[in-house]
């Protein structure tokens, strides 16, 4: 072989299941298409070197999986504002954020792969994900090879340089370690169960009105709602009620464009008046989360390169 027969459409193939891998042990899609961008350059540069005593999709995996091995040396685990800190004693206008690197950040679709779509859609939860990130990061590779992409202890050993008793021990360690993590998100998820399409017509109607009697009246006595990066978050309906009216402010004037997150979940897109009075611009990425047709957690991403990374327009008519 040679580089001049390097076979991009090959590639090309695995690059849903690649990106769908790496979103999952690195918690971010713009760390995972950074990956999946340098395995594609190390795979063109080693091509002749390949000797096809794996097959190409191991070989390729193992290239991406050592890259991911080597990010997660370097970074702190990735998580969710409920995970790291307690809701807010006294309600005031949110000021102390993380980083970016900080936070888990929803996906967009990985592409039209048929093997894609396969691969069990709960385990893209964003309460999953950051159970992943709990993990020593070889366990994580090890958990998602074996659970999720349902490959043999072999080709798992295989591509993480590993022998097979050492692939099943780590599985072990990585099952055991996800049963005993005790997160919030994970109490606090429904992303099995799709909200209402009528309990979101009406969370759109009261916030874009900004009634907010009506838009409080829709969350479950528990609800609460999450907005990274900032790391305060808000809980039970009366301190809602005074959140949203201490930022009726900003939020009066929004709108709504909806999309899918993580494995086809309905979202949210919320642009905002902007500053120049002329249009909408984005703002945050709401994923709603309910249980018995009630609001049982809103996180709102506010994070506006993902609206680039949905497809969203910069700008939308107010």
């Amino acid at each position: 072989m040679n580089e001049t027969a390097f076979d991009e459409p090959l590639f090309a193939s695995l690059k849903p299941g690649l990106t769908s891998f790496c979103y999952r042990m690195l918690g971010s899609m713009d760390d995972a298409d950074d990956a999946v961008q340098e395995t594609s350059i190390r795979v063109w540069q080693s091509w002749s070197t390949f000797r096809q005593d794996s097959s190409f999709k191991t070989w390729v995996y193992r290239i991406a999986s050592n890259l991911c091995l080597d990010k997660l040396r370097q970074s702190k685990r990735r998580a969710l504002p409920v995970d790291l800190f307690d809701p807010a004693v006294a309600i005031v206008e949110p000021r102390d954020t993380l980083p970016d690197s900080a936070w888990i950040w929803p996906s967009p679709d990985f592409g039209g792969n048929p093997e894609d779509r396969l691969v069990r859609r709960d385990t893209l939860q964003l309460c999953f994900i950051a159970l992943l990130q709990t993990l020593p990061p070889r366990q994580r590779a090890v958990l998602i090879l074996k659970d999720v992409f349902e490959w043999s202890s072999k080709q798992i050993a295989e591509t993480l340089a590993m022998s097979p008793a050492a692939v099943n021990s780590a599985l072990q360690r990585a099952r055991e370690t996800m049963d005993r993590a005790q997160l919030r998100s994970d109490e606090l998820s429904s992303m099995d169960v799709q909200p209402e399409q009528q309990l979101l017509s009406r969370y759109v109607e009261a916030f874009e009105q900004f009634d907010i009697a009506a838009l409080v009246a829709l969350f479950h006595e528990e609800g609460c709602m999450s907005m990274p990066p900032f790391e305060m978050w808000i809980r039970g309906k009366e301190d809602l009620s005074a959140f949203y009216s201490l930022t009726r402010w900003h939020c009066e004037g929004s709108r709504f464009v909806p999309i899918t997150v993580n494995g086809g979940y309905p979202a949210l897109a919320q642009y905002m008046p902007g500053k120049e009075g002329s249009g909408l611009v984005p703002w945050g990425i709401h994923v709603i989360e309910t249980k018995e047709n009630q609001i049982l957690h809103v996180q709102n991403f506010i994070h506006t390169p993902l609206f680039s990374r949905f497809g969203l327009p910069e700008r939308i008519d107010q």
